[in-house]
């Protein structure tokens, strides 16, 4: 007969967490595959995945109970992603902190424990929805709360709550229309199940521990949703706010009029935030007085629906937030966008995501603190180029010059990681080039895949197109080209006495180049306009952009000039300036960048 387990400890605790993780892991893809509510984006196994792997890179275990729920519960805080990810967390947090001094937990106090946990996660959510994921949590730990006493030992315990957990689970496909139309379960519910039979498999088969290999832990980004519908707001957002007597009314009455899907997790000290909205910037802004921001994630929900269920071509098209290009056109040609991000001493903000240009320009000119940029971290690419390697045959990848930036290597260090674990081909192309230069070699490979052009034939043609490429760069100032470094002190304090408004150039070997030092910005502007006439001569354009800092008027005025040079031809785009370019160059700048045939 079995040894019954009528007690455990916090190393048992640990393993059995673990085991549970292991099962989510196995599962992700499907749990991604069944993700139709409450937005069909296919990453409930991701954000789930993601969850657990912060948990397994991060807790530690320990023989004590409460040492161990808490490290378990912090690491799932910390690492939780999505609706599911962040009230997994929430639901870890009420159990860590409902746990008492003592050495081990009986079947008894496990459950009682569990039960309260759910107050935690339900209070989380601005709007629970029953038939969902806290359905089947709230179920099945009442389920065991209410048959503490009569479980013979937590085997036999988890073995008839998992029951009922999947009892629960089928019948979220009655409750809510959306999974009923589809003919599938709740995915974040789904999650929970076979965090359940982990957790049990455990137990039954001798406790025996798994062991990670951290860094070889994959998570598999979503895959095509089984059904398309509307999304009410654009961007999934998160974040994770750190500080003192942190309340949860506070971000709630904030959070409330940005959108819906609002979770809010954590403790006095440390809150993770979870809405879709169509405004990230907006609502940082308004969250940034309760606390410091040490994460933050938007996700497009729009352009990962779009291409789950509307894929357009077979290569598939990344760059980075610098290309300057708007957002039809990303959307057109369903380009993914990987942003840098901008710091002011300790504050960070993603590139147009959680701060928008007009935003920038003015915390540019008001801050004490100058701005620094970072590219995306190697890890960003790799979850972008998992993503896409699941839908695409092939990838190309252009980026900002990597002698402005460190964006390509790290891309090409992921694609390289990628490529190896999938086979699917990446190319990962340096353009020399930024802003609005990027914007049409991009633009021109998205046309050329919309074409039916062969991926080598592309990755042949960016470097021509490039070098056909020029970019003159205008500035109101030397000023913040001191301040970046682009332009030494002395020249600096030169050109200031001067008057001088520089006209800096993108060479074709990635670098930036003073090209002029007119007196004003008429001056400025004529000057590039000469040198425009001369580099088109009589070739033929295939075409033009500019993109701004606030300051249209100029930008249009490039473009009549270009207008009548080309005979009438209209600029691919106008669009304000990236903060990486204005960082370096300050409010004011125009960049014009002409492409020939």
């Amino acid at each position: 007969m079995e040894n019954k387990i009528t007690e455990i400890n916090g190393l048992q605790l640990y393993h059995s967490f673990m085991a549970g993780a292991q099962r989510i892991f196995e599962n992700q893809k499907l749990l991604n595959k069944i993700n139709v509510f409450p937005v069909a984006d296919a990453d409930t196994g991701t954000n789930l995945a993601s969850t657990m792997r912060s948990i397994v890179n991060t807790a530690e275990p320990h023989p004590n109970l409460k040492f161990t729920a808490v490290a378990l519960a912090d690491a799932a805080l910390v690492g939780a992603r999505g609706n599911s990810g962040i009230i997994f967390a929430q639901f870890l947090y009420g159990f860590s902190n409902e746990i008492k001094e003592e050495e081990t937990l009986t079947v008894s106090a496990f459950a009682e424990y569990m039960k309260n946990a759910v107050r935690y996660a339900y209070e989380a959510i601005a709007n629970p929805i029953e038939g969902t994921m806290i359905s089947v949590i709230k179920d099945w730990a009442e389920y065991i709360y209410q048959l503490r006493d009569k479980f013979e030992d937590f085997l036999r315990m988890l073995l008839d709550g998992l029951k009922k957990a999947m009892e629960s689970l089928k019948m979220t496909t009655e409750n809510l229309e959306v999974l009923r139309k589809s003919n599938v379960v709740d995915a974040g519910a789904k999650g929970f199940v076979v965090f359940l039979e982990g957790m049990f498999d455990y137990f039954k088969n001798g406790q025996v521990a798994v062991n990670f290999e951290n860094q070889k832990i994959e998570i598999a980004e979503a895959v095509d949703s089984i059904d398309h519908q509307d999304i009410n707001f654009r961007y999934c957002t998160e974040a994770m706010i750190s500080g003192t007597d942190l309340k949860r009314s506070d971000f709630s009455q904030i959070m409330k009029p940005f959108g819906d899907s609002q979770v809010i997790a954590g403790s006095d000290k440390k809150v993770r935030i979870h809405i879709h909205t169509d405004e990230p910037w907006e609502l940082f802004q308004k969250l940034a007085p309760l606390g410091t921001f040490t994460f933050k994630k938007v996700d497009d929900m729009v352009l990962q629906n779009d291409l789950a269920s509307n894929r357009k071509f077979d290569i598939g098209l990344i760059t980075d937030s610098t290309c300057d290009l708007p957002m039809e056109l990303i959307q057109k040609y369903q380009i993914q966008i990987v942003p840098l991000t901008v710091h002011f001493g300790q504050e960070f903000f993603i590139d147009r995501l959680t701060m928008q240009p007009k935003q920038f320009f003015e915390k540019l000119v008001s801050s004490d603190v100058y701005p620094t940029t970072a590219q995306p971290a190697i890890s960003e690419f790799v979850n972008r180029y998992n993503y896409l390697s699941t839908h695409y045959q092939s990838i190309i990848s252009a980026h900002i010059s990597s002698g402005m930036s460190g964006t390509w290597q790290n891309s090409l260090n992921a694609a390289r990681k990628i490529h190896n674990e999938c086979g699917k081909k990446i190319d990962v192309v340096d353009s020399k080039k930024l802003t609005s230069a990027l914007g049409l070699i991009v633009l021109r490979a998205a046309m050329a895949i919309e074409s039916g052009m062969e991926h080598d034939e592309i990755v042949k043609n960016i470097p021509q197109w490039s070098d056909n490429t020029r970019i003159l760069v205008t500035s109101k100032t030397m000023k913040f080209m001191v301040r970046s470094g682009r332009v030494s002190y002395s020249k600096g304090l030169i050109g200031k006495l001067l008057g001088i408004r520089p006209v800096v150039e993108v060479k074709n070997h990635g670098k930036t180049e003073v090209f002029g030092k007119p007196l004003n910005e008429k001056a400025s502007m004529k000057i590039v306009m000469d040198e425009m006439k001369r580099f088109v001569g009589d070739k033929k354009v295939w075409g033009y952009a500019i993109s701004h800092a606030d300051n249209l008027s100029t930008a249009q005025w490039y473009a009549d000039q270009v207008r009548a040079l080309t005979g009438g031809k209209e600029p691919v785009f106008i669009q304000e300036a990236s903060p990486v370019l204005v960082t370096n160059t300050g409010p004011g700048v125009v960049a014009l960048s002409i492409m020939l045939e």
